[in-house]
């Protein structure tokens, strides 16, 4: 029999629910003093509670708990930090199901990839966990005079801002390394789903982590998650979002010189050649685009096929898109949920006016599904061009516009035709043409013949309007470590004497109050 999955999520949001959820401060919960907002379930739109907006002393208190306990946490040897890293692993997958249901709840996100999603959150910390004892180790760079060794030691404490759409996941992205490196960490997670970020920080501390080392605010960007990136003892600043908000987090960080790791939006091309496997490349331009209801920075939402079968690519990707099932996101078979949040499907409607005023077709889909919650029919915008708002706009919902190109040419100039660039695909079975796309793209990332398949050790992260940095494997290190360089000389190598004259030192009475070397006459 399968379990009642939203009861299990509504019993682990309980404790939370009866008065405003606060934050969770140097070890211990506290209710929150400023102003609340709230929370609601995407699928029907009822309200779930609320949270509040943390206030000034309250956010003030969050860093100083980081600032105070940063110390004694860089100075915790790396294998003691792998040890209570794991032992989050250990509790997160031991409450896999809860974490997962409770995202269905509160981000609208289907259950068959939640509940792996919490499953990649208890692997990312185990891999960073394996790589705390490495994390300060450096390298040996000699030269004929002198030993160069560098190391790297953690930056300090860091503000970790996390969005909406697969909140678990990502948290535990941003986090782990964090935690690993030995910063300490204050986190704002995003006030549409901010419950499975409770969880998360409750679990490390079952888990070990000392107090102060791992901190949780919540509150809205313009207040909390701003005077968090202006606060001056917090040394970086990690943010997954909106490129516009990268672009002011970074003006905020300004004056204080903070580092930031920007993961932002993205308008990522899939490009099937007529040499591709089809059927495969059909099935991976779906995934890409309708997963996660569409909410996902790497999602393929603009394809570029070749014209010699476009009309017949696209009629049959018209008919899975028409067959896919949308509805309550507990339920097994369900393949595309609600939208996050009414404001955002608002943004997502607009787009059908937009695209049919520049003179695209809707082929499938195009409209808000009538009902209960936030649901938007899976959309397919056919007859665009790379000039069309719905093909440079990051419309971030399940919204596929399909442009035609000619050749190679036309293919790669398409697809780097817009303001970002994180990922991109690219089908065909020549070799040689998947190099010359791959190198010419404007992107991050690139998947040749395959969907966004992730590897742990390899490097995250876009180019242009898609962010800033990398993350993934010793990457995530060099954002949260500085790194230090000590030369030692290796003998006695020629130095340069400066101030000394061919014919001696010539020394001023001390009563000239000056003095002064030169050559004796």
């Amino acid at each position: 029999m399968q379990p009642d999955r939203r009861k299990i999520a509504l019993g682990a949001i309980a404790p939370f629910t009866g008065q405003p959820l606060g934050h969770f401060v140097d070890g211990v919960a506290v209710a929150g003093e400023g102003v609340s907002f709230a929370v609601t379930d995407p699928s029907t739109g009822a309200r779930l509670g609320e949270a509040c907006d943390a206030s000034e002393a309250e956010l003030d208190a969050a860093v100083a708990a980081a600032k105070r306990a940063f110390p004694a946490w860089a100075a915790t040897p790396g294998d003691k930090r792998k040890q209570i890293l794991h032992r989050v692993a250990d509790l997160i997958e031991a409450r896999a199901e809860e974490i997962a249901a409770v995202e269905c709840l509160d981000a609208g996100q289907a259950w068959r990839f939640m509940s792996k999603a919490a499953l990649r959150g208890a692997e990312n910390f185990r891999f960073f966990a394996d790589r705390a004892p490495a994390a300060a180790d450096g390298q040996s760079l000699p030269t004929a005079e002198h030993l160069n060794v560098t190391s790297r030691a953690p930056i300090g404490p860091v503000a970790v801002i996390t969005p909406w759409n697969t909140p678990f996941m990502l948290s535990t992205w941003k986090i782990a390394p964090a935690l690993a490196a030995g910063c300490t960490v204050v986190h704002k997670p995003a006030e549409w789903s901010p419950y499975s970020a409770r969880l998360l920080v409750e679990i490390a501390h079952e888990a070990g982590l000392p107090a102060g080392v791992f901190n949780s605010i919540n509150g809205l960007g313009e207040t909390t998650g701003r005077r968090l990136t202006e606060h001056r003892d917090i040394k970086a600043i990690a943010f997954v979002g909106e490129s516009k908000t990268g672009s002011a987090i970074m003006r905020q960080g300004a004056d204080t010189l903070k580092r930031v790791h920007f993961e932002l939006g993205g308008k990522n091309p899939v490009i099937v050649f007529d040499d591709a496997d089809l059927d495969r490349a059909l099935d991976a331009v779906v995934f890409m685009i309708y997963s996660l209801n569409g909410q996902r920075c790497t999602s393929s939402s603009r394809l570029l096929v070749q014209r010699s079968i476009h009309d017949q690519f696209v009629a049959k990707l018209a008919e899975r898109v028409r067959q896919l099932k949308v509805g309550d996101p507990f339920d097994s078979a369900t393949e595309v949920g609600p939208l996050i949040h009414p404001r955002h499907l608002s943004k997502v409607c607009s787009y059908a006016e937009i695209a049919t005023a520049d003179g695209a077709t809707i082929a499938v889909g195009g409209e808000r599904i009538a009902g209960d919650g936030y649901f938007y029919s899976p959309t397919l915008y056919t007859n665009a061009d790379v000039s069309m708002r719905i093909a440079q706009e990051e419309i971030f919902g399940p919204v596929l516009t399909v442009i035609p190109f000619d050749d190679e040419a036309d293919a790669i100039a398409k697809a780097n035709a817009v303001d970002y660039g994180l990922a991109g695909y690219l089908w065909t079975n020549d070799l040689g043409r998947s190099l010359r796309v791959s190198n010419a793209l404007e992107a991050g990332m690139i998947w040749v013949n395959s969907e966004n398949v992730r590897h742990l050790p390899t490097p995250f992260g876009g180019v242009k309007a898609s962010g800033i940095g990398r993350d993934g494997g010793d990457w995530s290190f060099d954002f949260y470590m500085e790194t230090k360089n000590v030369a030692l000389a290796t003998g006695a190598h020629k130095i340069q004497r400066l101030g000394v004259a061919a014919f001696g030192i010539f020394v001023l009475p001390a009563k000239a109050g000056i003095h002064s070397l030169g050559p004796q006459r």
